[in-house]
């Protein structure tokens, strides 16, 4: 057991050694200082979102498991909020500081899903995301998919931001400025992935069942509903040699030479130290969807027309 002292608050680490991502992958400690370090530059990302937390205690050989609800074991100074649900509600905890990040992976929390709405206002969210979700293992093809859905998002006048998932695909996020629901924002993203779609039927896809995707790269808005997260930005995924979700310049994110799972808690940090954040300010950019609904519509009817 080690005790350290962060953001004034004493934490108790334990099992350090413990290798969470197979023999020869990152440990506990790795993904502890991890967490630490990235703090810095995630937090803003991370704060007021409520967070479902993706734990894995004896590491990803073994079956981890979601949490939604604080535990009862975790200290008072963890920031937290309870939101309401059907039926009841869920005391979701808030990766407010360094500290909590660093609590939550000596739990074995291996990953951050955030809400992409902030608890101040819960039912109004500030970002829309697109999960770019290939059929195979072509690459290539989310990034063209990528390409075509920013196409459509700079004619729209919507400003976009995009990451790596750690994993297969990539996300594309639209910053809002919270003045629609999630309701409208959901159905202005399934208006904007059908049109996309609708320019590349041979390619792209808005049909979420697997089995009629046919190959093609599913352009998925369904997260943009009340209660859905996405993976957090510099969340590490439970995957070997411990990916991390990387926000990327777009001509990095269409570079040949990416891969999804490039960036990892071994190589973030030299990234970081030679480019700022790409995401530092997602938030200035910030719109309404008001006016990227009329060009839409008249892009819709062209489409029709065309």
């Amino acid at each position: 057991m080690t005790e350290i002292e962060l953001d004034g608050e004493p934490i108790a680490l334990s099992n350090l050694d413990k290798p969470l991502f197979g023999d020869d992958g990152p440990t506990k400690g790795d993904l502890v200082d991890y967490y630490r370090r990235i703090a810095e530059v995630a937090l803003p990302h991370w704060r007021g979102r409520p967070l479902t937390m993706q734990r894995f205690p004896d590491g990803i050989e073994a079956e981890g498991f979601f949490q939604k609800d604080r535990p009862k074991h975790f200290p008072d100074w963890i920031a937290h909020r309870s939101l309401a649900k059907q039926g009841g509600s869920v005391d979701h905890v808030l990766v407010e500081n360094a500290a909590t990040a660093v609590y939550l992976a000596n739990q074995g929390c291996i990953t951050l899903h955030l809400g992409l709405s902030r608890v101040d206002r819960i039912e109004s969210p500030d970002r829309l995301v697109f999960d770019l979700d290939p059929s195979t293992d072509d690459f290539a093809a989310v990034q063209e998919a990528a390409r075509q859905l920013k196409k459509l998002l700079d004619e729209l006048e919507l400003a976009s931001f995009v990451q790596t998932t750690g994993s297969r695909g990539l996300h594309v996020v639209v910053p809002l400025d919270r003045s629609a629901d999630f309701e409208a924002v959901r159905e202005v993203a399934r208006r904007i992935a059908a049109e996309t779609a609708g320019r590349d039927p041979e390619r792209l896809t808005v049909e979420p069942r697997k089995a009629a995707r046919r190959g093609r790269v599913f352009l998925d808005y369904l997260r943009n509903a009340e209660g859905q997260t996405a993976v957090a930005p510099y969340s590490v995924r439970a995957k070997p040699k411990a990916p991390v979700a990387t926000p990327l310049d777009w001509d990095e994110a269409l570079d040949k030479g990416l891969r999804p799972d490039g960036y990892s808690i071994r190589n973030i940090f030299k990234r970081l130290g030679q480019k700022a954040d790409p995401w530092r300010d997602i938030d200035k950019a910030a719109t309404s969807l008001a006016e990227a609904e009329k060009r839409l519509a008249a892009s819709e009817h062209q489409g029709d027309h065309g």
